[in-house]
This record gives C-alpha cells, structure tokens and sequence, in this order.
C-alpha cells in the first residue's frame, strides 16, 4: 500500500496497480517529496518500468539515444576538496596538473568526435572558478565548436552572471554544474564548495539564457534515501535541468570517498534511473561515469527505464569509459539508433538497414 503522502500524484489503474497521474505524463511538475520519491522507488519494479517507460514514451523516440563526447581541457590542480575526485590537489592520486589545452587541439578533438558519431562536446576544466583571461580561450573554444555544428556544452566550476553571459554570447548551449548529491550527505563529501553555491551558479546559467545540465554521483556511501533527495532537488528546482547525468563514482586511489565508496545493486540504479525519469519527464537522462562497470545487460535495462544519453569514447575525463565501437554494437543490437549508427562509413547503420529499399518488397 503506498503512503498517504503519494495519494495525490499516484491513482489505482484498471488492474488495482499503481499509476502516475496523467497529468505527470505531459507536463513537469515541481513541489515532489521526498515521500513521494520513495514511493515511486518502491514500486514493484515492473509496475515502476512501466510507468518510466510511458512517460519516456510521452516526451521522447524511446528508440534513439543522444551522443555526447567529453574532454578534458584542462586537468588536475584544482584546489577544491571533492572528496571523489581525482583532480583535486589536496589529494595524491596520481594526476598531473595541467594547462589549458591548445585552441587548435580542442577543435580538432572535437572534429574528431563528431566524425566518430557525437552530437554534443563538452569541455571541463578542473577550476574552483574561471578566470577571465582564461575564459577568453574557452568562449573561442566554444565558438570554434559551435561552427563544426555540435552542440556545445562546459563545465568550469562556479559562474558569475557575467561569466555566464559570455558563454552564452560565444554560443555555448549547455552549462553543466552538478548538485552531486542530496543536502543533507553533501557535507560528507565537499567542504570547500556549498550547495548553494553550486544553485547560485545555476541560476546564473539560467538567467544568462543557457540550458543546464545537472546530475550527481551514487555509490560514495550514501544511502538511497540521498539519491532520492538528489532528485527531489533537482526536480523541484525553478525550471527541470534540460540535462541529467547519472554518475556512478569511478574508482580513483588517494582519494576519501574510496574508503566508503561501494557499488550500486545493478536494480537500484534502474530504479533510480525510472524515478529520474517520471519526476523529469522532458529531461534527457543521461548514463555518464561508471559505464564501465555496467553489463549490457544492465544498460539496456536503464535505456528502458527513461536513460536516453551517452558519452562515447573511451575515457572521461581522467577515467574509463566504454569503446565506441562496444556502444555502437550494443546499441545495434538493441535495435536504438543514435549519431554512432549515422557515422558508419559504409552509410549502413541500423536505421538504413531496417527500413527497405525504395521499391522492394517489405518481407
């Protein structure tokens, strides 16, 4: 039986199950609880994929999935305390602080990206914040790429307003800043950087006219209950991030998290990736960090769930990511199209091959 608190966004369909009001199916809502959240997480898990899947059905082709590229253009040194990072300086982790890549480097990289099936780049920088000499290289970076027809998309710590209006003005599309995790567990894991400051930044992107993409990180020890006040977070703020990432922590040495860190059940994170979508239903919910460590198996089963993002290439950042050419056999197989599929040389990739020659014969 679901809480009291759950009454008034969930009905009982035809069949005495539970279901997601209609009108969470065409329209975002904010104002969701913690309650509410936990509600939906409990759900049986077919009852709870059905639900994700109508509503990603509602709002997305449930049978493409976007590609994105991410690189480092600047790595190491940063002086925040993240304790899941492995750029930050405090600790000893093995990566080498570095200077801003080269203008030319970062567009060639990004051409490079695009060829191989990517629709969006993103840039990151290991910065408490930009300096703005600094941020004259990145808005000729973002211009360049925009010019290569990519969405463009950066994450360089935190932003003031005017900061802000300069990337929008070089043409950037995407500001990511993530919450990382709930309110409440933050403090376990960042003391040099508050919450707030990270909504302020947010904010700043918003009303520079940017999207915003904003996720968090699972798996540093938290419990399911700071999961599930990530998203409440994220959902309840002014306007949904028109970009989720779900990170799952990548094992770095030298670092605090990793004496706690511990793997997600492969069914929770599906859960979480369903509630993702039924409290976000417009937002591209993307699997970012940890691919890695997942079976196809199991991203196909968050694929159905509502994820319908991806980076490609094999690292991000400083870590691990699956090859491309894994991904483009995966998503084949699945029967889900993406720009991988567009980018084969031969012109045959899964949407060519499914649909029959002008003229012949369906069989």
């Amino acid at each position: 039986m679901l809480p009291a608190s759950a009454c008034r966004i969930q009905d009982l369909d035809a069949n005495g199950g539970a279901a997601i009001g209609r009108e969470a199916l065409s329209e975002p809502r904010r104002g969701w609880t913690r309650a509410e959240a936990q509600a939906l997480y409990d759900l049986p898990f077919p009852d709870l994929i059905f639900q994700a899947q109508g509503i990603h059905r509602r709002n997305f082709d449930p049978n493409r999935v976007e590609t994105a590229s991410l690189l480092s253009i600047k790595t190491g040194g940063c002086p925040e305390d993240c304790g899941y990072c492995s750029q930050s300086a405090k600790y000893d982790t093995g990566v080498k602080a570095t200077k801003l890549m080269d203008h030319d480097a970062v567009v060639a990289t990004a051409q490079r990206a695009r060829d191989a099936g990517a629709e969006r780049f993103c840039m990151a920088a290991a910065w408490r914040n930009p300096k703005d000499k600094d941020l004259d290289k990145v808005c000729d970076m973002v211009s360049a790429v925009k010019g290569l027809g990519m969405e463009t998309c950066v994450t360089l710590g935190m932003l003031t307003s005017a900061q802000a209006k300069r990337l929008h003005d070089a043409g950037l599309d995407f500001y990511n800043h993530n919450v990382d995790t709930s309110p409440e567990f933050y403090g376990n894991i960042i003391t040099t950087r508050t919450m707030q400051d990270r909504i302020d930044t947010l904010a700043h992107a918003r009303e520079a006219g940017l999207k915003v993409c904003c996720g968090g990180i699972i798996g540093m020890g938290e419990q399911v209950d700071d999961r599930l006040g990530m998203l409440a977070l994220l959902a309840n703020l002014p306007e949904h991030p028109e970009s989720v990432p779900i990170n799952m922590w990548s094992e770095v040495k030298g670092v605090p998290v990793s004496g706690s860190a511990e793997r997600p059940d492969p069914i929770a994170l599906v859960r979480m990736i369903a509630v993702a979508r039924i409290m976000m239903p417009r937002s591209v919910v993307r699997l970012s960090a940890g691919r890695q460590y997942m079976t196809d198996e199991l991203q196909a089963l968050c694929f159905v769930a509502g994820a319908n993002s991806i980076f490609i290439g094999d690292v991000l950042l400083t870590t691990k990511n699956p090859q491309t050419e894994r991904d483009a056999d995966l998503l084949e197989r699945l029967g889900i199209n993406s720009a991988l599929d567009e980018a084969r040389p031969d012109g045959l990739g899964h949407a060519a091959r499914m649909t029959p020659a002008r003229g012949a014969a369906a069989s």
